[in-house]
């Protein structure tokens, strides 16, 4: 079977562009952005918090809970949504990690 291309780049690339594929949306920049700022697990429907449908906010928290940046854990008929804070402290890593590899720039001749 033929390799991927993504395979072709080491694993911590492949990560990184995992992550940073996962945040490419707005809405899901927002609904990390409610869960940090609200400090607790949030019960009920994010959609009262952003301007989406129920539909397309379950969509963004499905991308999110994919790649493991959130944790939804089902209580009764509701779901309870947290930050996944092991998640987010690898993304910090791997974030600032990539951009130490870009600060080889801002020499002379850059």
């Amino acid at each position: 079977m033929p390799m991927a291309k993504t395979e072709l780049f080491d694993r911590e690339l492949q990560e990184a562009s995992a992550f940073f594929k996962a945040l490419a949306h707005p809405a899901r920049l927002a609904i990390l952005n409610y869960l940090a700022q609200s400090k607790i697990c949030m019960t009920g429907d994010l959609s009262d918090e952003l301007p989406l449908s129920r539909t397309t906010v379950n969509q963004h928290l499905a991308e999110l809970r994919g790649i493991g940046l959130i944790k939804g854990e089902i209580s009764g008929v509701k779901v309870n949504y947290c930050l996944n804070t092991e998640k987010i402290e690898e993304l910090d890593r791997l974030f600032r990690q990539f951009m130490e590899n870009l600060e080889c720039c801002k020499g002379p001749g850059c």
